[in-house]
């Protein structure tokens, strides 16, 4: 049976340590077993992975292809309730705070609050993004939660959230009203002169 003070490795897991320059006769003598001169026989020179001596590497000969969305990967500072429990009670926490009691650090896309941890007291939490457990737990403490809106992205964007009507208004207070061009009057002819120009019938 195996117990604490019998208890050995396993054979093969640990071998005696490399020991160089002990002479020649030893087996790693002279070079230590780094050859001769070169860039990886000298102390602190080593080559970085993926280099292949200058020429084009492998990574940038293939070709790349299809659609990653990493680009567009949003990273959002993460904070949970346990890091809230310092603040007194009926603290508006936002972010201007967190950052002024060093919780949070570095550029982000936003806050999320998480929720590990508990919480005993009452907060008001601003945030941009917020777990239903984290939620679930601030409003049993009796806080409350409100999420940041965001900001409207583009003309095309406001134009889809402004209503029908108030669209249509813009776009008619936007085009140029049309200048109309009075045509002159036409000459009314005189009776007279239209008389006389009659010829008289024959009897």
């Amino acid at each position: 049976m195996i117990r604490l003070h019998n208890m050995r490795t396993r054979p093969g897991s640990k071998h005696r340590v490399k020991r160089l320059g002990c002479g020649e006769s030893s087996g790693h003598g002279k070079t230590s077993g780094k050859g001769h001169k070169g860039q990886k026989a000298r102390s602190g020179g080593s080559i970085r992975l993926g280099f292949e001596g200058g020429q084009m590497p492998l990574i940038r000969r293939l070709p790349k292809r299809g659609f990653n969305n990493a680009a567009f990967h949003k990273n959002y500072a993460i904070v949970n309730l346990s890091d809230l429990a310092s603040f007194k009670e009926g603290t508006v926490v936002n972010e201007q705070i967190l950052r002024e009691a060093k919780l949070l650090r570095g550029n982000g896309a936003g806050l999320k609050i998480l929720g590990d941890g508990e919480l005993k007291h009452a907060l008001t939490i601003e945030a941009d993004k917020i777990s239903a457990s984290a939620r679930e737990k601030i409003e049993k403490a009796g806080g409350s939660v409100t999420l940041r809106q965001k900001p409207v992205q583009g003309l095309r964007d406001a134009e889809q959230e402004m209503p029908a009507t108030e669209a249509a208004e813009s776009e008619t207070a936007a085009k140029p009203k049309a200048t109309r061009t009075k045509k002159p009057a036409a000459k009314k002819k005189s009776p007279a002169k239209s008389a006389s120009k009659k010829k008289p019938r024959k009897s």
